[in-house]
């Protein structure tokens, strides 16, 4: 049976934390991945809020008689417009059970 160097192994454990320290370091200096995140999220809520008011645009201009307006156009907007909400509050939802999560997590 190997017989384990404690010098040996303290060394392969600096070394480890040497290389942690320099990723955190390096993720902490660019908080671009965070903004991308915010940004596709803030896309991704006005995309969905846009495609429901041209949902009800459409929904109203049936309802009052425009020939222009088929009834096909209104549901296929209604349904991407619920598609897209249930889209964006499922990563809602995601997100706060990851956050959960972690905030759960021993330390």
């Amino acid at each position: 049976m190997n017989e384990i160097d404690a010098n040996q192994l303290l060394l392969q454990m600096k070394i480890i934390a040497a290389k942690a320290r320099n990723t955190e370091m390096s993720a902490g200096a660019n908080p671009v991945g965070q903004s991308e995140f915010g940004q596709l999220l803030k896309n991704a809520i006005n995309d969905a809020n846009q495609m429901q008011n041209n949902a009800s645009d459409l929904a109203k201009r049936f309802e009052e008689g425009d020939k222009n307006i088929h009834l096909t156009d209104v549901m296929i907007a209604t349904q991407k417009a619920h598609l897209s909400l249930q889209a964006v509050s499922q990563v809602r939802n995601h997100v706060v059970s990851a956050y959960q999560d972690i905030m759960n997590m021993p330390i």
